[in-house]
């Protein structure tokens, strides 16, 4: 086999991806490989996917491993170490914003961040540890909080490791990895070790240069539902970045497409956590708690417009951010069995502290020229919630609950004037009713408030950092409103179905903009949305899968510029297969489809669509070892990974031009791995 027949091979297979399913009850197992949630989901929306769909997935970063959540999109606009961008039900999700990301319940997400709100740098995730994603989306859950009002997707580390692995990998463009993992006996428990070492240049002309290397040590007892378990992690990465580039100056060839106009954009990052979690069942009441310490460091080097703001100089700017997070999640629910059905009723807290400091200053090849703003931010909430779950009859199912989430905000600024404190807090109901009364169909109808908080910073800012003129502060926390009708069906053999209709309100889309140190209050939205995905068992070697998305985003009010959201996704679709043969050898592949957007308020300028194929072939050498080989872009598509609309200048310009500045997607790579289990 050679690299030019591969993609031939390839496009003859076709790779399996997210099943449906919740943790919180049974699992019931179709042909041995998806989940049927009937019974047991609230929402048509909800879903998990196993390990074993989640190892089928060719994934070119760690965060893509989130696009198993069907309808959403996950991109990059700078180099490999930066959190993705995020796309999901009419939502530009910046770096993820109303996307609630934990892993073993630690949040991802990170508070009053200085680069975006609800910063989600998933680079530490180790894809051979992850036992199981679970998802959802909108508010509709009282034990989900902030960030979670378009979704929360929650990745559960495994606790023991049925064998051990080892692997490595070269390919295309520098990308060499290393890892090995496995799980011992250890007194009364399991200890679980898992170490990863990453490089990779990708297509640039000034490589990425990304290395991290990464840790993971666990020690548990019991099982998931009855026992413990104590983690530690470690990550640390470095790289260079070519952040988007103006399409003019490739254009007229002043630039190639995989060129970088600032050389010296990059960062670093660490990420460091301890953490554990109890849990204990019985046939009456459940109880589980959890409690971690993460220390996040980060430097960042971005240059967004070149030499428009400082053309000596240009326009680089730092954005450190070091913090300390600590949090406790409880809950206790009470089982209750009736003639006629069953009752579960839960409690739960969820404290968390963010001791930050971070800042923004103006600088040339990483060295600090000035200084924007630098910012001590204490940041604390509570959350409380009450969730009631009842099956009254054969058909018919309740989930109705209550969260109450009280925020307050420390700032210490190098401008006093920009130095307070403030509070905030809401309560947010919600309700779902499931009715079954069809053979092996349920319908949804879901209603509830949820809410993201803000930038600590704009909730006491009252001069803006970098104009010097008066800012006005922003509410704390910004409500939504979600309403939500859904279809969930295994009526015909081997296939499940779900569709879901769903309208999202926000009081208004209020954001801090990290890259300018100010806040901008923007206007309420609404989002209308259909989402529709089926998995088909057409084999008992062959499986398909299809997601399709669609949303409508518009911002509400009265506004000459326009009532479009920029950014915001509208269309999305997935679809994919896999084949498992008897014989050694299976494989997939795997086309995704991210929709053109608009860039601007009046819709006047728009994205381009990106269509991006990756697959997977792998041959069985014996039962312990494997090897196989990823493609990623396989059709070479000279694509954009992202767009925005904005005024830059380059270095020969004399003005700033409004443009389209875009990053490319990657070009065509293979990767080879060999896999040894023990």
């Amino acid at each position: 086999m050679t690299p030019r027949s591969l993609p031939l091979i390839l496009a003859a297979l076709f790779s399996a991806t997210a099943a449906h399913a919740d943790d919180i009850f049974q699992r019931v197992l179709v042909d041995g490989s998806r989940l049927n949630q009937l019974g047991v989901a609230d929402s048509a929306n909800a879903g998990s996917v196993t390990q074993q769909q989640l190892d089928a997935r060719t994934s070119y970063r760690p965060g893509e491993l989130l696009e198993a959540v069907p309808g959403l999109i996950a991109s990059q606009h700078s180099g490999e170490g930066k959190a993705n961008q995020f796309y999901l039900r009419g939502f530009n999700l910046d770096h993820g914003t109303d996307l609630r990301t934990t892993v073993d319940e630690m949040p991802v997400n990170q508070r009053s961040h200085g680069h975006g709100q609800g910063w989600t740098d998933l680079n530490f995730l180790i894809p051979e540890l992850a036992m199981r994603l679970d998802y959802r989306k909108g508010p509709y859950s009282a034990a989900q909080g902030d960030f979670s009002s378009a979704g929360a997707a929650s990745v559960v580390y495994a606790n023991r490791l049925t064998q051990g692995v080892a692997s490595a990998g070269i390919g295309q463009n520098g990308f060499r990895r290393a890892l090995l993992a496995d799980s011992n006996d250890a007194g009364d428990g399991s200890l679980l070790y898992a170490l990863e070492a990453q490089h990779n240049d990708g297509p640039f002309t000034q490589p990425d240069r990304y290395r991290k290397l990464n840790g993971v040590l666990r020690y548990s007892e019991g099982y998931a539902n009855n026992g413990f378990n104590v983690t530690a992690m470690a990550y640390d990465a470095s790289w260079n970045a070519t952040d988007q580039i103006a399409l003019r100056a490739v254009q007229d060839g002043t630039l190639g497409r995989f060129d970088a106009i600032d050389a010296s954009d990059g960062g670093k990052a660490q990420r460091y956590s301890l953490s554990g979690a109890w849990r204990q069942t019985t046939d009456d009441m459940s109880s589980r708690v959890s409690a971690y310490v993460i220390a996040n460091r980060l430097a960042l080097f971005s240059n967004f417009t070149y030499a428009m703001d400082d053309p000596d100089n240009g326009d680089q700017f730092a954005q450190p951010d070091r913090r300390v997070t600590s949090g406790v999640n409880a809950s206790h629910t009470w089982h209750r069995h009736t003639d006629r059905g069953s009752s579960d009723t839960t409690i739960g807290l969820q404290l968390q502290n963010d001791n930050i400091h971070n800042g923004l200053y103006n600088t040339r090849q990483r060295q600090i020229l000035s200084t924007t703003r630098q910012d001590h931010i204490v940041e604390s909430s509570l959350g409380v919630y009450a969730e009631n779950s009842t099956r009254w009859s054969r058909w018919l199912r309740t989930v109705a609950g209550l969260r109450a989430d009280a925020y307050r905000f420390d700032v210490r600024s190098d401008r006093a004037a920009n130095s307070g404190k403030a509070s905030d807090h809401l309560f947010s109901p919600s309700l779902s009713v499931i009715a079954g009364p069809w053979r092996d169909t349920e319908a949804y109808l879901n209603i509830g408030n949820g809410f993201h908080s803000n930038d600590a910073r704009g909730t006491t800012i009252t001069v803006d950092p970098k104009s010097g003129e008066a800012a006005d502060k922003v509410t704390p926390l910004a409500r939504s409103r979600g309403l939500e009708l859904g279809l969930r069906s295994a009526a015909i053999a081997g296939l499940q179905t779900s569709l879901s209709l769903y309208r999202l309100d926000f009081d208004s889309e209020l954001l801090f903009i990290g890259d300018a140190g100010a806040t901008e209050a923007g206007r309420p939205s609404r989002r209308y949305g259909i989402e529709f995905s089926s998995y088909y068992k057409a084999a008992s070697w062959m499986s398909l899968d299809l997601d399709l998305a669609y949303a409508r985003a518009r911002s509400r009010g009265s506004d000459p510029a326009g009532d479009f959201i920029p950014g915001a996704i509208e269309g999305v679709a997935q679809l994919a297969m896999t084949v498992t043969p008897s014989g050694p050898w299976s494989g997939s592949l795997r086309l995704r489809y991210f929709g053109p957007r608009p860039l601007v308020e009046d819709n006047s300028v728009r994205s381009s669509a990106s269509v991006g194929l990756n697959g997977r072939i792998a041959y069985r050498i014996d039962k312990t070892l494997r090897v196989e080989v990823e493609g990623y872009n396989l059709a070479n598509r000279r694509d954009s990974a992202i767009d925005y609309y904005y005024a830059s200048r380059l270095p020969s310009e004399a003005q700033p031009v409004d443009d389209i500045h875009f990053h490319p997607v990657e070009s065509r790579s293979l990767r080879l791995t060999l896999v040894k289990n023990f």
